[in-house]
């Protein structure tokens, strides 16, 4: 059940990544890239990994695809505003891509299809597991990199500030 499932989703995943390249459209092409990270998340759900999945699920999905979003949307991008290509463009790019299914096809050749994975250790990719590494032997540097991100937010407000102007 469980590679029947795996196999659905890679497919969907290969399909939306696919359509992200091929549409016309900037912003179908930015909600079919949300898919496929959706698709992504749903493997890391199925390999057992719920802490990469919630990461994977909130920031790339939840803000850094929103805001792709929002500059397409402020880009107002027309067909009559876009520069043109010159030849030798196109030719680099008819090249590049066909290195590119070569080194695909290459590598489907050389891969084979094995049993799936059982893991000997199940506990492997929990949040519990990595809550006890962070606050174990890593205590230190996470709670630095915490102040480090506290500084960075401390002077994004003080930048963004307006001095008052005294009368």
């Amino acid at each position: 059940m469980s590679t029947q499932v795996f196999y659905f989703v890679a497919t969907l995943s290969i399909i939306f990544s696919l359509m992200v390249i091929f549409a016309k459209n900037p912003i179908h092409s930015v909600l079919y890239l949300i898919l496929t990270f959706f698709t992504f998340t749903v493997h890391y759900v199925l390999l057992n990994a719920q802490f990469l999945a919630v990461v994977n699920f909130i920031v790339y999905m939840g803000a850094i695809m929103v805001l792709f979003l929002f500059v397409l949307m402020l880009l107002n991008l027309n067909n009559e505003t876009e520069p043109s290509k010159s030849p030798l463009i196109k030719i680099v790019g008819v090249i590049a891509g066909g290195c590119l299914m070569v080194t695909l096809i290459g590598s489907l050749k050389a891969t084979t299809i094995s049993s799936p994975l059982i893991l000997k250790n199940p506990g492997l990719g929990l949040v519990e597991n990595l809550g006890k590494e962070l606050f174990g032997p890593f205590l230190l540097p996470f709670e630095l990199s915490s102040l480090l991100l506290l500084a960075a937010m401390v002077g994004a407000v003080l930048l963004s500030k307006r001095d008052e102007v005294e009368a």
